[in-house]
């Protein structure tokens, strides 16, 4: 599986039209289906291309959401 460090994820912002991909506890999930990412934003509080494992948190819902969309990797330190 691929790794992806934070600087390596954010070129997944979902901008301009690109993929949109976000990390939570520690895998990298391809958001590029949803209708309710396009732009790279969701609810004006989470943007694309980040490590979304504390604001999850505190979002209504818990990162079980993201179940139904694929992994295509992992989230590794900076080198």
């Amino acid at each position: 599986m691929r790794g992806f460090t934070k600087q390596e994820l954010s070129q997944y912002s979902g901008r301009p039209g690109g993929p949109v991909f976000v990390a939570c506890n520690g895998s990298v999930y391809d958001l590029s289906g949803s209708f309710l990412w396009r732009g790279g934003r969701h609810q004006a509080t989470h943007t694309a291309g980040s490590d979304l494992t504390d604001e999850l948190a505190q979002a209504p819902h818990g990162p079980e959401m993201l179940d139904r969309f694929p992994i295509v990797g992992i989230l590794v330190p900076e080198e």
